[in-house]
């Protein structure tokens, strides 16, 4: 299904939608399409008849919603009281570096994107990153170059799968 299918497949799960429906209906687009895009925005827009800014000003209060998809390796560092006290500060730090993007982004390829959330509930692994809910603990500045490449090499051999995969069909 396409982006925009998947909104008006939301949308059509709102018939009479009003403005109390908006957040309910800004997390399910974000369910189906991993973000809310301009698109998702305007139609959201055009059904509830509300300004853009209107919606933009609503999901931008709330910390739960994305306008940019995720990467397909979605890293948490957590900034919780034993995290920071333990040096995750360095740790994003690093990440940052190695990634080449600020919090909230996505790499350029779509292989990385970065969050700081402010407590993953696993405090006895300080400090502790999860990579898609898999959390890695006592993490440092200097094996997160080794955590990455490892994601990277993931990547590489799931596309040599779909390649070959492709190759069989053709």
């Amino acid at each position: 299904m396409s982006h925009s299918d998947e909104i008006t497949a939301v949308l059509k799960e709102h018939p009479q939608a009003r403005r109390d429906s908006l957040i309910p209906i800004l997390q399910q687009i974000q369910d189906r399409t991993g973000f809310i895009s301009p698109q998702a925005v305007q139609m959201v827009s055009d059904e509830l008849s509300l300004p853009t800014s209107k919606i933009y000003g609503v999901a931008t209060f709330y910390n739960q919603f994305r306008f940019q998809p995720l990467g397909k390796f979605h890293v948490q560092v957590c900034r919780g009281t034993a995290c920071h006290v333990k040096g995750s500060a360095a740790v994003l730090d690093m990440l940052i570096r190695e990634l080449n993007i600020k919090p909230d982004e996505t790499t350029r390829d779509g292989l990385f994107s970065l969050e700081i959330v402010a407590c993953i509930g696993a405090c006895g692994l300080a400090p502790v990153i999860s990579v898609n809910g898999e959390f890695h603990g006592g993490v440092t500045p200097d094996n997160i170059k080794k955590i990455l490449d490892s994601y990277r090499a993931q990547a590489q051999k799931d596309q040599s799968q779909n390649d070959a995969q492709e190759d069989k069909a053709k």
